[in-house]
């Protein structure tokens, strides 16, 4: 019998796949108490319309393999700065630089927990930009924070 796969699982192979094509910036937000209608966001950044066709696609190839899933919606921008995969479960946002700091996905759900992709996926050589290494930060130190004062409590 094979273990069924979660909506975790699911965020965590995009946020692989991505990184293996380079994907920088990666995000990945849970996001299902806040909104209702999907569990995970996982945000990444590609450099140019090439890059962000190559992650899309990794990431469906690799949710198809591994995870036996296909996405449900498949939509992306004229001009390319911006495809998502909808998976239900999980959105995966592949945006270019300019069209992500335009948006700033994470920090308009900035209460969603952030996963820690290097406990969680082995994720242990991403690039950040200063802004999102920030929003980073800051999130790694409230959650510890967080951690602090329920053990004294």
């Amino acid at each position: 019998m094979t273990e069924e796969l979660t909506s975790k699982d699911y965020a965590i192979i995009a946020a692989r796949a991505a990184d293996e094509k380079k994907a920088t910036d990666i995000v990945v937000q849970n996001v299902g108490e806040l909104i209702g209608v999907t569990d995970y966001f996982v945000i990444v950044t590609a450099t140019n319309n090439r890059q962000v066709h190559a992650i899309i696609d990794a990431v469906e190839e690799a949710e198809r393999l591994q995870a036996k899933i296909k996405p449900l919606h498949r939509e992306e921008t004229r001009d390319g700065s911006w495809e998502l995969l909808d998976y239900g479960s999980i959105v995966v946002h592949v945006f270019q630089p300019e069209t992500r700091e335009f948006y700033r996905l994470e920090a308009l759900w900035n209460d969603a927990p952030v996963m820690d992709l290097v406990a969680e996926a082995g994720i242990t050589d991403a690039v950040y930009s200063d802004r999102i290494a920030e929003l980073l930060g800051e999130r790694a130190a409230e959650l510890e924070e967080n951690r602090q004062e329920a053990e004294e409590e």
